[in-house]
């Protein structure tokens, strides 16, 4: 009999307890002086981690979708340049996005499983001036970590005109990324895939020259919510009101950024390396494949490849019935595929007990199996 299931999608990812916990509060009314204290702490912590020396961080009620358009809305303007890098179907939501703003945007397109390469993206610059570029840091349809601190050297010695925008919803606190130390001028991000909340916060971090490029757009923007300009003087003072704060999420993201420095930022990232290296190394031993090239794999989900035989629908109904829910392949890869997520604060727990369930599900679909090869696999890797 299974009890409780574990949710390994690529996001929303699994939610300890202590978050549990500060989602649980009473909830607080947002000017609250123990409240305002609190969201002020969270603002000035992420910045501190996310290294935004003279920018900004915005913590607002929302989704890493709205995060995508308040990158978009706050540094570029009908008729702009725009350059959409994409490693799956996520980059590809940035073509909607832009395109409702009136923007003339260029896109290139990576082969599912593989990176753009830095050339072919600095050759694309070269043509005409852009006045913003987007790069998903990794894309949950392909499982692609795109090289974001080697495009951003390159952009800021040969266009730094150009704003750079960095789509880490399915990465930050679980890839190495940095506003300031990698010439990111926007790193956007969500709560609920690496910080291992539970959704609701759009998370957006704005280098100093973007709050520039802000400025110089006018007095006002077409986008009311997500202007920058609205949510400056409550990031600075949360006592301030523009709209309603995610309170208890906000409590919870407090004690997320609690663990993560407890940990440590890189520990935490060499940690997610790790695990993502050793699933990646225990599910090839069961017969599968992993869909992202290798040296560019993504350290927060694997997109993980069927052997010959597997029914994508039966295999993914009954890992369920076995106590793991992963997510299904996307595009030309839907039925050929699952994707099972490995980050934030999933632990060896989580995962050997998805390794066990798939091996369990293997079994049962027929496929032969040595129960425990790929658990073991797995703990040799982490024990090393």
């Amino acid at each position: 009999m299974i009890n409780r299931k574990i949710v390994m999608i690529p996001g929303p990812s699994p939610t300890v307890r202590s978050i549990q916990d500060q989602m649980g509060r009473d909830t607080a009314a947002f000017g609250d002086p123990e409240f305002v204290k609190d969201y002020k702490s969270v603002i000035e912590d992420l910045k501190d981690l996310m290294d935004v020396k003279k920018g900004q961080a915005f913590v607002i009620a929302g989704t890493g979708s709205l995060a995508m358009e308040m990158a978009i809305a706050n540094n570029t303007k009908e008729g702009d340049n725009v350059l959409v890098i994409s490693h799956g179907f996520f980059g590809d939501r940035f073509l909607d996005v832009t395109r409702r703003k009136k923007l003339n945007v260029d896109i290139i397109q990576s082969e599912w499983g593989k990176i753009v390469p830095v050339e072919e993206i600095e050759k694309k610059l070269s043509e005409k001036h852009y006045a913003a570029m987007t790069v998903s840091h990794v894309d949950t349809a392909t499982g692609v970590l795109a090289p974001i601190e080697e495009i951003g050297k390159m952009m800021h010695e040969k266009y730094p005109d150009t704003i750079y925008i960095v789509d880490g919803v399915a990465a930050t606190a679980g890839a190495r990324s940095y506003v300031d130390g990698m010439h990111i001028d926007v790193l956007l991000t969500a709560s609920q895939k690496a910080f291992g909340v539970a959704p609701g916060l759009a998370l957006v971090f704005a280098g100093e020259k973007s709050l520039a490029r802000r400025k110089s757009l006018g007095e006002t923007i077409p986008e009311y919510y997500v202007d920058y300009e609205k949510w400056i003087p409550i990031m600075d003072d949360p006592s301030k009101y523009f709209a309603t704060p995610a309170v208890n999420l906000v409590w919870a993201m407090k004690e997320a950024v609690r663990i993560i420095k407890e940990e440590g930022l890189e520990n935490r990232f060499a940690r997610h390396e790790k695990q993502a290296a050793a699933m990646r190394h225990a599910l090839r031993t069961l017969g599968f494949g992993i869909l992202a090239e290798e040296g560019h794999e993504a350290p927060t989900l694997s997109n993980v490849l069927y052997m010959d035989g597997v029914d994508d629908a039966k295999f993914r109904s009954m890992v369920q019935e076995e106590g793991i829910i992963v997510a299904g392949g996307l595009g030309a890869y839907a039925g050929k595929m699952f994707r099972i997520g490995h980050m934030g604060n999933a632990d060896m727990h989580d995962l050997v007990s998805s390794l066990a369930a798939i091996e369990r599900t293997l079994y049962r679909l027929g496929v032969p199996v040595k129960f425990g090869s790929s658990v073991g696999v797995f703990m040799e890797d982490m024990m090393k």
